[in-house]
């Protein structure tokens, strides 16, 4: 008979004032003070494991043991989430409704992205010319936001594009915050929810016509197993979880153009097509901190590791210290891309966007998606335009969740490359 290890304890009354204190780094510090990969605390009043490192991932992905209903914090769903949407699911129902996000995702659907976006990139650099400096991650957030609504089948321009850029960032931006960027992601997600929910009941009354491969009439029309159509406020729910991700990409773009910046071998690279901008992509997601950890509650009592694991408690998954652990990438705090040529990978290392499966389990449906519409981006800043940085400060606070270089990247002298 097996014995059960007591799982090694972070002393104290609480740790959630030290999350805050170190963000991105609070599980990967415990984990290397305790020698452990597996470990307990308490963080807002409830005790809570956590755990790092791909076997550790592949026990977090497992849906027998684990389930994502009532995992995210109430905050959370009030902000970065929504209620009620796909990633609070489980089960079958979870399956049925994720292939309502993969059938988005087809070939034919991310190639009209991708000419999305490098159209978009296209008329965006032209204005950009004509201003003495622009701030990166707030140009790249709009223009996202305008690519993400015409992909989606939703007609949006002028101010109102603005508008929706900023409340979509927002919601994003609450994710770990505290205090007024918490309440200014709240009111985002009530005055999103709002907008989204106009546009369901438009399609629905034959007011829009988005083409039926649009995000806006699937989301519109799609039905759950059991035949009813989805709820205005869940459809509305899940046209945001479209939209958001896709204007969230706007942060690792701004990183991308900070790695740029940072390693001009590798801009050298990607314009002398030496470098292939695939495994430069791959690693700005590997090295710069976006998902801090995930997290997911215990469905039934067991043992791993000889670890007893309670029904309910809440897991979180450590997503950035997966991603700098030096047993798995060597030199892990250098930006080296060429890690990725001729990496295999296997599906619970590399976890920027989920582990597991993809088309049904609880990795993102549009991870594809990012990185084609990186690749697009990152590939025009490096080949079709030129800019100088100036000085300014580019420091990356791990503290913040989340976070972005302290200046969200100030370019200046925009101009269109002579190839």
């Amino acid at each position: 008979m097996t014995t059960e290890t007591e799982i090694p304890r972070d002393h104290g009354l609480d740790h959630s004032l030290a999350l805050l204190r170190e963000g991105y780094v609070f599980i990967r510090n415990r984990c290397r003070k305790l020698q452990t990969d597996i470990f307990q605390t308490r963080l807002l009043a409830q005790n809570v494991i956590c755990m790092t490192g791909p076997e550790a991932a592949e026990l977090f992905y497992d849906e027998e043991r684990f389930v994502r209903k009532g995992a995210a914090p109430k905050r959370v769903q009030k902000t970065l989430f929504g209620q009620n949407g796909v990633q609070g699911l489980d089960g079958a129902r979870h399956r049925h409704r994720k292939q309502m996000f993969m059938k988005l995702m087809s070939p034919e659907r991310l190639q009209v992205i991708v000419d999305l976006t490098k159209k978009q990139w296209l008329e965006t650099s032209k204005k950009w010319m004509q201003r003495d400096q622009v701030v990166l991650f707030d140009e790249v957030q709009e223009m996202l936001c305008q690519i993400a609504c015409e992909w989606a089948g939703i007609s949006i321009t002028g101010q109102e594009v603005k508008n929706r850029a900023n409340d979509l960032g927002k919601m994003v931006d609450a994710f770990g915050a505290i205090g007024p960027r918490h309440w200014q992601g709240r009111i985002a997600r009530v005055r999103s929810e709002q907008w989204a929910g106009q546009i369901i009941e438009h399609v629905r009354k034959g007011e829009m016509n988005p083409p039926e491969s649009s995000a806006a009439y699937t989301m519109a029309w799609y039905r759950e197993s059991n035949g009813r159509i989805l709820d205005t406020q869940i459809a509305a729910v899940e046209l945001l979880n479209i939209l958001r991700p896709i204007v969230a990409i706007a942060t690792y773009i701004t990183f991308g153009a900070h790695a740029l910046h940072e390693h001009p071998e590798c801009m050298d690279n990607l314009q002398s097509g030496k470098g292939d901008v695939r495994p430069f992509v791959q690693e700005v997601r590997r090295y710069y901190p976006f998902t801090p950890f995930v997290g997911a509650r215990v469905r039934r009592e067991f043992a791993w590791k000889q670890c007893p694991f309670t029904r309910g408690t809440l897991v979180l998954l450590d997503v950035y210290g997966t991603h700098h652990d030096p047993r798995l990438w060597d030199r892990p705090d250098e930006f080296r891309p060429d890690r990725f040529h001729h990496w295999a990978g296997g599906l619970f290392d590399f976890i920027p966007q989920g582990g597991g499966d993809r088309d049904h389990g609880h990795r993102c449906a549009g991870e594809w998606l990012t990185l084609k519409v990186m690749e697009a981006s990152l590939d025009f800043l490096a080949n079709q335009i030129t800019y100088h940085v100036p000085v300014q400060d580019l420091s990356i606070n791990l503290s913040r969740i989340p976070t972005l270089p302290a200046s969200r990247l100030i370019i200046s002298n925009v101009r269109q490359r002579n190839n």
